[in-house]
């Protein structure tokens, strides 16, 4: 202001010098003193007329003189009203005569929208939301950037309040006296507004919504976005489920259709979004009792043995649905543990949130007592088995102790049939139960596992009683095979004997033959030659059959026979004793005859 008043002042001197005349001593001082007057005027003209705005950076304008008034009920002006102007400055040089003068200009910061995060805007001016909304309408996707600008976003029916669309990362040239930005991450928070920009404390959370693989997001509108005509309620057709109505997308309420796994800007205080995991999760109820059992032991004797442990099973919240289930069976309460395996599909998972609200609220507030519940009625009420005599029947009896170990099967079919019922009812795909092992006291089962260990340790006596004979062969074995030789002579050394024997035998019945032939050869001598010939003719033959083997007995024998046999019938007259001398030397030179 100050440079105009002195543009007029400047203005006026100059045209009083040119009226009044320009004194004839000084022609020249004059004109220039006028000129100069002038020139300086226009210097302060133009200082008023000029605006530089500089990078990152919007001027705004809010009109002080010249302009007529706003109508009611409006903020922003779209027809150089007094007031905020709908009209913005970008970055660089702006002329325009008397800008700085009849505006009050104010150079506010972009707005920049950092990656990962969306900005949530509100609008000071604009048409009224309707009747019971809280937000505007969504801005149709291709007139985003044109609803940025404040005089079409005026003039095309935008609508003041909170905004359903968001600004996603980027830098933003916005009227902030008629747009106000908030961005936060749940603690922090950064304000663009008329005041410039602000740093400080805020809940507002404006991180992106991810929905992880695995994961789907049923949403919970509060903006009505499509007709009401296009709304209509969608029911389960599944007459046992829960009763919930859902809305196709669009509309107010929650939506039929999920949000995929993936990144959204999405205004989190238009929409309420669930993530549901439609993995498969384990519910396990297990833990929160106090586990005897009996030890049996074996000592040297053979003799059995038993001593008492007890064990605290502790349950752990942070991964246990629940403690372990306790049943009561024929007087004795049995902590049972079970799992189940569960999944909530993306068809289903609208109706879980609509329903109950999350799986957690379902797994707490419906199926837990429930589970609870049907496991105590199937294990401590009866139970269906196959007939014993083969037929395709079924008998029903009241369910036993040791039926949650040998007929732990047919409990588990029975209980997973009745969950299953109650998950659909709820939304839930039940997979399966299964029946961990029970804590069944053990007074009732150490005499079976005395009788057990007792057959086992008689069938391990057998089985080392034959080791050990195995073993007693396989020595026998690998010493045979050490004295092979000498075993190999040894058999030959048998076959010999055994045909020796088979020899002898032989020469002996040869030998009795012979000598029964001989004894009847010679009784039949003996009745034609007498005995006494014939024990002559056996000691002669037996004789012979000495010198036979021994021929040298023949020399023995010619001295006991005579050189000189006597005679006394002699034709030479020498008989009888005269007989002796024929062999001597005397006899052989009497024979010689004379020379």
């Amino acid at each position: 202001m100050i440079w105009l008043i002195l543009g007029l002042l400047f203005l006026i001197a100059a045209a009083f010098i040119f009226v009044k005349g320009i004194p004839e001593s000084r022609p020249a001082i004059g004109k220039m003193t006028s000129a100069g007057l002038f020139f300086v005027a226009l210097v302060c003209f133009a200082s008023t007329s000029y605006v530089y705005v500089g990078g990152n950076q919007v001027a705004h304008l809010k009109r002080i003189y010249g302009g007529s008034s706003l109508p009611a009920g409006r903020l922003i002006a779209l027809s150089g009203e007094n007031g905020f102007q709908s009209r913005i400055l970008s970055p660089g040089f702006h002329f325009e005569p008397l800008l700085t003068v009849i505006n009050d200009v104010a150079v506010l910061p972009m707005v920049e929208i950092p990656p990962g995060s969306y900005g949530l805007i509100e609008a000071r001016d604009g048409n009224p939301l309707p009747s019971g909304a809280a937000f505007a309408a969504p801005w149709p996707e291709a007139e985003v950037k044109d609803m940025l600008d404040a005089s079409y976003f005026l003039q095309n029916g935008g609508q003041k309040g909170l905004q359903t669309t968001v600004l996603k990362p980027g830098v933003y040239p916005l009227n902030l006296y008629l747009f106000r930005v908030k961005i936060g991450t749940g603690s922090a928070e950064i304000t663009y507004d008329r005041d410039g920009l602000t740093e400080g404390n805020g809940p507002t959370d404006t991180l992106i919504t991810e929905i992880p693989a695995g994961f789907v997001g049923v949403v919970k509108s509060n903006v009505q976005e499509r007709p009401s005509s296009e709304c209509d309620e969608i029911t389960n057709s599944d007459v046992s489920a829960l009763s919930v109505a859902l809305v196709p997308r669009g509309c107010k309420g929650i939506w039929k259709t999920v949000l995929n796994p993936d990144a959204y800007y999405i205004n989190r205080e238009a929409y309420d979004v669930t993530l549901v995991d439609t993995r498969v999760q384990t519910w396990k109820y297990r833990g929160g009792y106090v586990k005897r059992s009996i030890k049996l032991n074996v000592d040297q004797q053979g003799k059995i043995g038993q001593t008492e442990t007890t064990d605290n099973v502790v349950f752990n919240p942070k991964d246990d649905a629940d403690r372990a289930i306790v049943v009561k069976v024929e007087g004795w309460e049995i902590p049972q543990e079970v799992r189940v395996l569960v999944q909530v599909t993306r068809e289903n998972a609208p109706y879980v949130v609509a329903s109950v609200g999350s799986l957690r609220e379902i797994e707490d507030r419906v199926l837990t007592p429930t589970i609870r519940s049907i496991v105590r009625d199937v294990a401590g009420g009866s139970i269906q088995l196959p007939s014993v005599d083969g037929s395709n029947a079924y008998v029903v009896r009241k369910t036993r102790v040791l039926d949650l170990i040998e007929n732990r099967e047919a409990l588990q079919n029975t209980i997973e049939r009745k969950v299953r019922i109650e998950g659909d009812k709820a939304g839930i795909n039940i997979k399966e139960v299964r029946l961990g092992e029970p804590v069944i006291p053990p007074e009732l089962l150490v005499a079976r596992q005395r009788e057990q260990l007792a057959s086992q340790l008689a069938a391990a006596y057998q089985q080392e009683k034959l080791s050990q004979d195995e073993r007693i062969k396989t020595e026998k074995s690998r010493a045979t095979a050490n004295q092979q030789s000498e075993l190999v002579k040894a058999e030959i050394d048998v076959e010999i004997s055994e045909k020796r024997k088979l020899e002898r035998k032989n020469l002996g019945e040869a030998e009795k033959s012979y000598l029964t032939a001989l004894a009847d050869g010679q009784m039949a001598q003996a009745q034609v030659l007498g005995e006494d010939r014939v024990v002559m003719l056996q000691a002669l033959e037996k004789f012979l059959n000495t010198l036979e083997r021994k021929p040298e007995l023949v020399k023995l024998v010619s001295k006991l026979v005579p050189e000189v046999y006597v005679s006394g019938d002699a034709s030479d007259g020498l008989g009888g004793a005269a007989a002796i001398l024929r062999g001597t030397q005397l006899f052989k030179g009497a024979n010689k005859p004379a020379e």
